[in-house]
């Protein structure tokens, strides 16, 4: 496919940055077995573990406007840097502390470190390289995150069936390693320096806020309600698989093995694909496939069907989440890209705020199939309204950039 031949053409700070990125998710897992360990090693019950998680959400809501300005000021590697050597450094502390108070402090103190490198992320790969390379550069970042992902959480699955604790540390030594790398590698990553001080000096660039942007505003409340849907595979899901249907954590470490493996392959060919698309179809199917893959495992009552809902809820990932990084980034100026990725992903962490705790809480009440059934419903709801989100802005605003 074209669009796999197009990432020889990318630079190296890109590939770089990807390298480290696969590093830090080599050792992703203490997100995806939280809500397990706090239940069963901690003593918490459902509703206190997806509120933990819910505070983890509330801190990267904090995290992600502030991250985006800083970003638009000293550029995004600084902010990855620290990110990266301030989670590691609060992952080592996680297993030590035990009562809910402490637990919750040090969540949000991890959070605050951890997700101000999102926003971070998504701008710097915006500005190192062309409108045309977009695609394929976002492509690259997330084939770098499922490729480690796909080892993360599955060697994170056996790692549990001995030791929870043994998670954090091997999470935290993922993240410090990528910091450091990141650190001792050289990048110029002077590209976003270029177009914000040549925008600041172009009185003709419009200082455009993000909240007073009508149509960012829709696409950031569909993003909301479809990572409603996309967050109870860390809160719901794992408490269902193993307490409902008696499943191990090994097959749910083993669910996210499967859910990379076919994002690695066939997340850049899907996207070349459906490259000619106008942004609102793929966001709109992607947001339809996660509600409608979800809304299989209502139907579970063994592993077949939870592995046939997470091949449906894949394709949808596969469409949704690059299409909606390009998204953003078309449709932002290039002086205030930064703020847009940070609302975007504030968007994202408002969700994670509010879906693990609301998703436990209403399984602990109404039990699983009312859970599974309000996702559908929610991703459809997602799904209308992503076809109003318009195109219109990406010219405007890409032609912001090429004067900058």
């Amino acid at each position: 496919m074209n669009l796999w031949r197009s990432l020889r053409g990318l630079p190296r700070d890109l590939w770089v940055l990807s390298l480290a990125t696969l590093i830090n998710r080599l050792g992703t897992m203490a997100i995806p077995f939280l809500v397990l360990y706090l239940t069963r090693e901690l003593g918490f019950s459902p509703q206190r573990a997806g509120l933990t998680l819910g505070i983890y959400g509330a801190g990267a809501i904090v995290a992600a406007p502030i991250s985006g300005r800083l970003v638009d000021r000293i550029g995004g590697l600084p902010i990855i840097r620290a990110s990266l050597i301030g989670s590691g450094l609060m992952l080592l502390i996680y297993p030590f502390v035990h009562s809910f108070p402490a637990v919750i402090a040090l969540t949000i103190a991890w959070s605050l470190f951890n997700e101000s490198g999102r926003p971070a992320t998504l701008t710097l790969v915006a500005d190192l390289v062309t409108t045309e390379q977009r695609k394929p550069a976002y492509a690259l970042i997330r084939l770098a995150i499922n490729l480690g992902m796909s080892v993360g959480p599955a060697v994170g699955g056996f790692i549990a069936a001995h030791s929870f604790k043994m998670i954090f540390f091997a999470n935290a030594a993922g993240s410090l390693a990528s910091g450091l790398f990141l650190i001792l590698v050289p990048l110029s990553a002077t590209a976003h320096t270029r177009a914000v001080h040549a925008a600041a000096a172009d009185d003709s660039v419009p200082r455009r806020a993000v909240f007073s942007d009508r149509p960012m505003m829709v696409f950031l409340f569909a993003t909301f309600l479809v990572n409603i849907v996309f967050f109870q595979h860390e809160g719901v899901l794992p408490l269902f698989l193993v307490q409902d249907l008696h499943l191990s954590t090994a097959f749910y470490g083993a669910l996210f093995t499967v859910n990379t493996l076919m994002i690695v392959f066939m997340e850049v060919p899907l996207n070349a694909a459906t490259a000619h698309w106008p942004h609102r179809w793929a966001l709109s199917l992607g947001s339809f496939l996660f509600a409608l893959g979800s809304g299989l495992f209502g139907f579970a009552r063994g592993p077949e069907m939870i592995l046939l809902g997470i091949v449906i809820w894949t394709f949808g990932e596969m469409m949704l989440f690059p299409q909606a990084s390009a998204y953003v980034a078309d449709v932002a100026p290039p002086h205030r890209r930064g703020a847009y990725m940070g609302a975007f992903s504030m968007a994202f962490s408002l969700s994670f705020a509010v879906a693990p705790w609301a998703g436990t809480a209403v399984y602990a009440r109404f039990g699983a199939p009312v859970v599974w059934t309000a996702v559908f419903l929610i991703g459809v709801v997602a799904a209308a309204i992503m076809l109003k989100v318009t195109d219109e802005k990406a010219v405007p605003a890409m032609r912001e950039e090429e004067a900058a």
